[in-house]
């Protein structure tokens, strides 16, 4: 562990990528309400916080406890909710889709997206999208 910090170290005193950077979820874990309105309880896994800059996509694990959304927010990039497990309805610009384990929701920049856990099981969501433009 001290050699892989050492080398994260050296890497970002260089301002150069190192070759890759293995995070373990349980390193990332945090309770909290979900984003775009608090509606209920969720277990965020903010996986590429733990890689060093500059990266270009953000790439996270939310688990949505029963009664959850992440509400509806618009958003200025593509962006995939890939479920993991569980079941939801998904909303982008008004269309609502009904989606569970193994499938994935495409929303484009500029949509108003939002998902809602459904039912008794946790919705396991998988969130990619590119880092914010500055």
């Amino acid at each position: 562990m001290i050699a892989a910090a050492l080398l994260l170290a050296a890497a970002l005193v260089a301002q150069d990528a190192p070759p890759m950077v293995v995070v373990h979820e349980d390193e990332t874990i945090r309770h909290e309400p979900p984003p775009h309105g608090a509606i209920g309880m969720s277990t965020a896994y903010r996986i590429s916080d733990h890689a060093p800059q500059p990266r270009t996509m953000e790439f996270r694990k939310r688990v949505l406890h029963p009664g959850a959304a992440i509400g509806l927010h618009p958003i200025a990039h593509d962006e995939v909710y890939y479920v993991v497990s569980g079941a939801g309805d998904v909303t982008s610009d008004g269309v609502t889709q009904r989606v569970t384990g193994g499938m994935a929701a495409y929303l484009y920049e500029g949509a108003t997206v939002g998902i809602r856990q459904l039912g008794a099981e946790p919705l396991v969501l998988i969130i990619a999208y590119p880092v914010a433009r500055e």
